[in-house]
């Protein structure tokens, strides 16, 4: 007999937990929300959404018996299924950080009644076995029986923000001991989304499987960013390469560029480097991608100040960054590469200059320069495109000419297309391209 599933808690109002619970609501669930920050929870009240840019706009449901948010867990009570969507960052040594993950499994272990074997499902991204190890772990040390106070479960988030892959839409894998409850907890997925949904087998799988998802695209990026560093070097353009290999139908398309972002890529592969030197191997294959793709900050702020160095015949100078999110079409800043390519151009005696009009003030670190409107723009080196916003590339480009008094581009993601920007009087260069 499988679990009957009314009530869902959600604990993480993030990117995330947000929409993940809301989607429970309109699948006519009742939710209970947690979160940590008191500023969230208010606007929430308020029905308003703190998450500061959304692909789908998000519509706060109203205080009801069906919806409820709070700071404590213990509104989760009646709640036969709770959801753990916290972040699950690395350390400064590059090292998994489930400080969050810990942090929340206690308050919602130590929420949970004796007897009534609620479920717990992990979405976090983490490496095998951290739901089993930690989470049955904080079970034990408080006294929940697992089978009959608790049940362990994993399903991965597979959200891709600024696309269209929502929750509504993405495919779910849940991993579970309990074969009953884990096809139940799918079932109960299945009624938030259009696609698949699936009861894969033990939780140790399902973790697996998230971290394999990044890791996998991130080699595939790095191996990219390596040709980009390459072909160049014998006249060959990167994007003219890639164009053509994709009219094979099993290649694969990914766009070099000045770095990853985000919360998943540029961390999922530590968690996996972190498991296998659990097992005593070094992964040179994911710590090689990793440094390829880590890298590119650097290569890229070098092939710029070459750029002012052929102008001017010096180095230094300055440079209009056109975005600082680590995504286009968001404003979300969690891991940029921009951030890294303006620290590299610090380093080289180049002053980076930046406008993203989706990104807040307060997101762009004060040693940087922050120019609200183009036409505030002091004249400037290198103009580069670092974020691919469609606001970057609706730019009136030959005013922008003579707002920056340059006329000399480096485009950081191969948005525009060289001959069409070469026509506008623009002296392009790009991650990639060949100069020949």
């Amino acid at each position: 007999m499988g679990l009957e599933i009314k009530s869902v808690g959600v604990v993480g109002l993030g990117y995330v937990g947000l929409p993940t619970s809301i989607a429970f609501y309109n699948a006519n669930f009742r939710v209970r929300g947690v979160d940590v920050s008191t500023a969230v929870i208010d606007m929430l009240k308020e029905g308003a959404s703190p998450l500061v840019d959304q692909t789908e706009v998000l519509s706060i449901p109203e205080e009801s018996e069906r919806w409820s948010v709070g700071l404590n867990c213990d509104i989760l009570e009646d709640c036969e299924v709770i959801l753990i969507t916290v972040p699950t960052p690395v350390t400064s040594n590059k090292e998994p950080d489930l400080s969050f993950v810990e942090a929340a499994s206690r308050s919602v272990l130590r929420s949970i009644p004796r007897g009534r074997n609620r479920v717990v499902v992990l979405e976090s991204t983490v490496y095998p076995g951290v739901t089993r190890n930690l989470l049955g772990g904080v079970c034990e040390e408080i006294g929940l029986v697992i089978g009959s106070d608790v049940t362990l479960a994993y399903c991965p988030e597979r959200i891709d923000p600024g696309t269209d892959m929502g929750v509504g839409n993405i495919a779910r894998v849940v991993g579970c001991d309990d074969p009953m409850i884990g096809e139940s907890l799918a079932e109960m997925y299945g009624k938030t989304t259009s696609a698949e949904s699936i009861y894969v087998g033990k939780m140790e799988v399902a973790e697996a499987s998230k971290m394999v998802e990044n890791l996998q695209r991130d080699i595939d990026i790095a191996m990219v960013n390596e040709l980009a560093q390459v072909l160049p070097k014998h006249g060959v353009d990167v994007e003219e390469v890639l164009q053509a290999a994709s009219t094979k139908w099993n290649f694969k398309r990914f766009t070099p560029g000045i770095g990853v972002g985000g919360h998943c890529i540029p961390v999922d592969p530590y968690y996996y480097i972190q498991l296998a030197r659990d097992a005593g191997m070094e992964p040179l294959l994911a710590l090689s991608a990793r440094n390829i793709n880590e890298s590119m900050p650097r290569v890229s702020a070098f092939e710029i100040s070459e750029i002012i160095r052929r102008k001017k015949s010096e180095t230094g100078g300055s440079v209009l960054l056109l975005g600082y999110a680590y995504k286009a079409n968001l404003g979300d800043t969690r891991e940029t590469p921009v951030e890294d390519l303006a620290d590299e151009l610090i380093g080289l005696g180049i002053k980076p200059i930046i406008w993203d009009p989706l990104v807040q003030s307060d997101e762009v670190p004060d040693r940087f320069e922050r120019i609200d409107s183009l036409k505030a723009c002091p004249s400037v080196d290198c103009v580069v495109i670092s974020t691919a916003h469609r606001q970057v590339l609706e730019i009136d480009w030959e005013s922008l000419k003579d707002f920056s008094g340059c006329s000399s581009i480096y485009d950081g993601r191969r948005a525009m297309n060289k001959d069409v920007m070469s026509k506008l009087g623009w002296n392009y260069s790009g991650v990639g391209a060949s100069s020949t």
